[in-house]
């Protein structure tokens, strides 16, 4: 039986996409949050923080003295102890690293200078296969949508430059496949991908601030929907946290520049979204 957070859900503060700033930010939620929910359930939050652990493992195999991100869930005296180990040709249990990252740092040390590896591809790969076995619905349908965002995109853009699509794009579901095998203008993807055709009309977006700000206008609106009958789970949680990074990561542009993009999110989310009171 699912954990139920009454308490805690209704104890999250409440996001506004008009704030310039936030009060509450991601290195927040896993540092007062995190250690309140169950054992499964800090499992599920993990996957979304294990994105920073991605590019704080390809920094340290680049540069063992690198800064890292430290909102990842491992230091970089770990990291830097499990790529030392990895190195030395040692093992690491399943339960204190994830096998991915471990089987991605292997491969890196062992891929040739010369190679045309593309290291951050392959990395992608192995993070959403790992979260798509996960075992909650909803968390796992957002890692495929994403996976599905980016490789679509990747595949519209290699078809315009005539660039081998199956190379760039990563993966192994259905939809993978049909991007690396059709021929059809479509991919034979209008009926299958729900959100195809919005991501045809982001696809002819040159500027690329409004081209992202349409995707993750399409990401909270598919967050919504998904969350919708959720209300005091880990869902709610999780969906929770994901909106938190879509806010803080505009907020976090230059002043400059980020007080006039931050305000057309808003204007697009608000026209293209239906936004809960409690977002307004």
């Amino acid at each position: 039986m699912s954990s139920k957070y009454y308490y805690l859900v209704a104890g999250l503060p409440e996001l506004s996409l008009e704030d310039s700033k936030l009060s509450y930010t991601v290195a927040d939620f896993k540092t007062e949050i995190y250690n309140g929910l169950s054992a499964s359930d800090r499992k599920l939050i993990d996957l979304f923080y294990l994105k920073f652990d991605n590019a704080n493992v390809l920094k340290l195999l680049k540069d063992k003295e690198a800064e890292i991100d430290k909102r990842g869930n491992y230091s970089a005296e770990e990291l830097t102890e499990y790529i030392s180990v990895l190195r030395e040709g040692g093992e690491i249990s399943p339960k204190e690293f994830p096998v991915y990252l471990s089987t991605f740092i292997t491969d890196y040390l062992n891929t040739p200078a010369d190679s045309t590896t593309l290291h951050e591809d392959h990395l992608a790969a192995l993070y959403y296969e790992h979260a798509m076995k996960c075992g909650n619905k909803f968390v796992s349908a957002w890692f495929e949508f994403n996976l599905n965002i980016n490789n679509i995109l990747v595949a519209f853009t290699s078809r315009k430059f005539k660039w081998d699509i199956a190379s760039n794009v990563v993966g192994n579901t259905e939809v993978c496949e049909a991007l690396r095998t059709s021929s059809a203008r479509d991919f034979g993807l209008s009926g299958e991908v729900d959100v195809f055709e919005s991501l045809v009309k982001i696809s002819e977006i040159t500027e690329l601030v409004e081209r992202e700000k349409k995707l993750d206008a399409l990401r909270w609106n598919w967050i919504e929907d998904a969350t919708f009958f959720d209300y005091f789970t880990i869902e709610r949680i999780f969906a929770f946290l994901l909106k938190l990074e879509i806010i803080e990561r505009w907020i976090s542009l230059d002043k400059e520049r980020g007080n006039q993009l931050f305000r057309s999110i808003i204007e697009s989310l608000k026209n293209e979204v239906q936004i809960p009171a409690e977002f307004r």
